[in-house]
């Protein structure tokens, strides 16, 4: 099985090559230990946990999804401690396990949005229950452009689709760029391709790249 390895210490002070890096290595070494596998990623940054924008996470997770490798982390909270955050990997189809809590992986986090969506339950409870008092007080509700904004929801599986092949398309395009980069000079599409599927990186229907591919997502 493919992995991606995450780690994150709260502040600079702990240092990248600190302790608190050291101990999250330790853990998931002995998750691996009896596990055929394969690390195709290592991320590493020192960052809040608070904070959603993480340079270094947001390549951790673009590697899964272009490799369809599993992202490993010490303990669910060097992820984040957002919701909001939390939220949004669930719905990156990124799979993940934590190494101390195996457990605690993409059902953790459907749990953890359903208590979201049950938050928002009351609230929406709470609103059409004052609602109903201000219709009994005789004030005028609903939205006068209501036929502007219908049928929407049947739209939303094909505008999820789009957003991940754009997502997709976004995630080659940096990494091209990286490739790049790195080189240091120019090179050739057949080069950036080879390069590509090298790293184990794939198209969005899972096929290798080409040089036509790669051409197309740069000119994106």
């Amino acid at each position: 099985m493919k992995y991606v390895t995450y780690y994150r210490v709260s502040t600079k002070k702990q240092g990248i090559q600190g302790l608190g890096m050291e101990a999250q290595k330790t853990a998931v070494n002995q998750y691996l230990a009896n596990r055929t596998h394969e690390i195709v990623g290592e991320y590493k940054e020192a960052l809040s946990g608070r904070k959603d924008n993480r340079p270094e996470l947001h390549k951790a997770l673009r590697q899964c999804r272009l490799t369809g490798a599993t992202l490993l982390v010490a303990k669910l909270d060097r992820l984040s401690r957002s919701r909001r955050f939390l939220n949004e990997l669930m719905e990156s189809s990124v799979e993940f396990v934590c190494a101390d809590m195996p457990e605690a992986n993409t059902l953790t986090i459907s749990l953890l949005a359903a208590l979201a969506e049950y938050e928002a339950t009351l609230i929406s409870e709470r609103t059409k229950a004052a609602l109903k008092e201000a219709k009994k007080r005789g004030t005028k509700l609903g939205n006068p452009k209501l036929h502007l904004v219908r049928n929407n929801d049947t739209k939303a599986a094909t505008i999820k689709r789009s957003e991940s092949a754009q997502k997709h398309k976004q995630d080659v395009k940096e990494i091209i760029h990286e490739i790049i980069d790195d080189a240091g000079e120019s090179l050739s599409y057949r080069v950036i391709a080879t390069k590509l599927n090298d790293a184990g990186y794939k198209t969005a229907r899972g096929s290798e790249f080409t040089a036509v591919q790669v051409m197309r997502a740069l000119a994106a």
